[in-house]
């Protein structure tokens, strides 16, 4: 994960993304991970608990925008089974596929299952607001939403996919 210390003391990471509408996938795409989350809370901070292959993650975010609040912790298979069956409302399935775009930069095309089948986002994480203002995305990128609170997997997970 990207992202520069929070300068407080509560452990907390400061997440810098930008994320996009896929305009087309690439051909190329390579192997993906195969994600499944379920959230426990989407207001006022969405918290979540996510299987990537064979991983177990609970993560807390905040905020809005390009920058907001990410604290990530792993999980046994144990601890994660209790949470996953209390967040049995508000779930995502997806396969992530990581892309070089060179530079350093790295694009994370989230091709999603389920209820969300058809849909497709891409998200790019950076170092600095700087590096993420700079960033051109390539032109199989769509629209940004980046600040449309809509887009978030929290979102996603509770309305659906936006109708515009």
């Amino acid at each position: 994960m990207h992202g520069v210390p929070d300068d407080g003391n509560d452990g907390g990471v400061i997440e810098i993304e930008r994320r996009f509408l896929v305009a087309e996938l690439p051909d190329d795409l390579p192997e993906p991970a195969r994600i499944e989350q379920a959230y426990l809370t989407t207001e006022p901070v969405a918290m979540r608990v996510r299987r990537r292959d064979d991983d177990f993650y609970l993560t807390i975010k905040s905020g809005a925008g390009v920058e907001r609040v990410e604290i990530e912790r792993d999980l046994d298979e144990d601890e994660f089974d209790a949470l996953w069956a209390i967040g049995t409302e508000l779930r995502i399935e997806k396969r992530r596929h990581r892309v070089d775009l060179g530079g350093g930069n790295t694009a994370e095309v989230d091709v999603y299952a389920g209820e969300l089948a058809g849909h497709c986002l891409v998200e790019v994480e950076f170092d600095s607001v700087d590096e993420a203002a700079s960033f051109a995305p390539p032109a199989w990128f769509g629209r940004e939403v980046t600040d449309d609170g809509r887009y978030t997997n929290a979102a996603l997970a509770s309305d659906g996919w936006p109708d515009d």
